[in-house]
C-alpha cells in the first residue's frame, strides 16, 4: 500500500507563489511516475502536471505552462509543485497521485493512469 501526503497549500493573493509537496511511502518511490491534479468546486478533477520516474520527462496542462514547475527528489520520496504567478482560477484542492510503471518515461495525463492518490491540499488564490 502507498501513502501520499500533500502539504503546502494555503491562501495567497493573485500573483503570489506556493510550493506544494507530496511525501510518499510504502513502495519504491523511483518506480512511480508522479502527477498533480486539481479539483475546483463543482468541477471535474483536472490534470495539472506529471513527472516521469527519473524526472527526465514532464508534462503540463496548457493553462499552467510557464507558471508551474513539477520536480521530484527520489532520495526524499517527495514530489513538488512550484506554483508562481497564481491566478484566482487556480483555486482548487490539489491532489498528488502515483503511477507505478515499468516504463521509465511514462507520463500519464488521465486519472485512470494512476494507482494511488493523496487526500489533497487546498489552494485558494484571492483577487
Amino acid at each position: 500500500q502507498v501513502q501520499l501526503v500533500e502539504s503546502g497549500g494555503g491562501l495567497v493573493q493573485a500573483g503570489g507563489s506556493l510550493r506544494l509537496s507530496c511525501a510518499a511511502s510504502g513502495r519504491t518511490f523511483s518506480n512511480a511516475a508522479m502527477g498533480w491534479f486539481r479539483q475546483a468546486p463543482g468541477k471535474e478533477r483536472q490534470f495539472v502536471a506529471v513527472i516521469s520516474r527519473s524526472g527526465s520527462s514532464t508534462d503540463y496542462v496548457n493553462s499552467v505552462k510557464g507558471r508551474f514547475t513539477i520536480s521530484r527528489d527520489n532520495s526524499k520520496n517527495t514530489v513538488y509543485l512550484q506554483m508562481n504567478s497564481l491566478k484566482p482560477e487556480d483555486t482548487a484542492v490539489y491532489y498528488c497521485a502515483a503511477s507505478y510503471t515499468s516504463y521509465v518515461n511514462y507520463t500519464p495525463r488521465t486519472r485512470s493512469g494512476y494507482d494511488y492518490w493523496g487526500q489533497g491540499t487546498q489552494v485558494t488564490v484571492s483577487s
